[in-house]
């Protein structure tokens, strides 16, 4: 069996999820900032899972 050298892209959701809570809570919108935070977090993980997708061949 082959080792996986896959990268993880879920950091980059919980990252940025509660980055975005934070930065919400700043500007007292905290639901904004959670859905901003959720975006950024979900097109960072796509990118990474596409570019590993590409370097595995598949």
């Amino acid at each position: 069996m082959q080792g996986s050298r896959t990268r993880a892209g879920g950091c980059f959701l919980a990252i940025f999820l509660m980055l975005g809570f934070l930065f919400g809570l700043s500007i007292r919108n905290p639901l904004k900032g959670t859905l901003l935070g959720l975006g950024i977090g979900i097109v960072l993980a796509v990118i990474t899972w596409l570019v590993d997708k590409a370097r595995r061949g598949h």
